[in-house]
């Protein structure tokens, strides 16, 4: 059965978004600059919040990844979400 779709959904799935953009860059900037502690601690601190954001929105939603990086809960919940595509 899908579940239907609300605010919160768009919400954390846009949070997700902004926070791997912000990780990409990071990373294609410490690769030029791998000794800037600041960008490191921004890098760590990112990491984290996306965890956060990740965890809850599964909680909610069903799992973001697959092949074993994303636990489902009973029933198998891979199928209610729509694929990225479908957003």
């Amino acid at each position: 059965m899908e579940k239907k779709l609300d605010d919160r959904y768009y919400e954390l799935l846009r949070t997700l978004q902004e926070a791997d953009f912000v990780l990409i860059e990071l990373t294609l900037y410490l690769d030029t600059h791998p000794n800037d502690l600041q960008a490191i601690q921004q890098f760590n601190q990112m990491a984290v919040h996306r965890r956060q954001i990740a965890c809850e929105y599964e909680s909610e939603y069903g799992p973001l990844l697959q092949y074993g990086l994303s636990f489902s809960r009973y029933p198998w919940d891979w199928i209610n979400t729509p694929w990225p595509w479908q957003v």
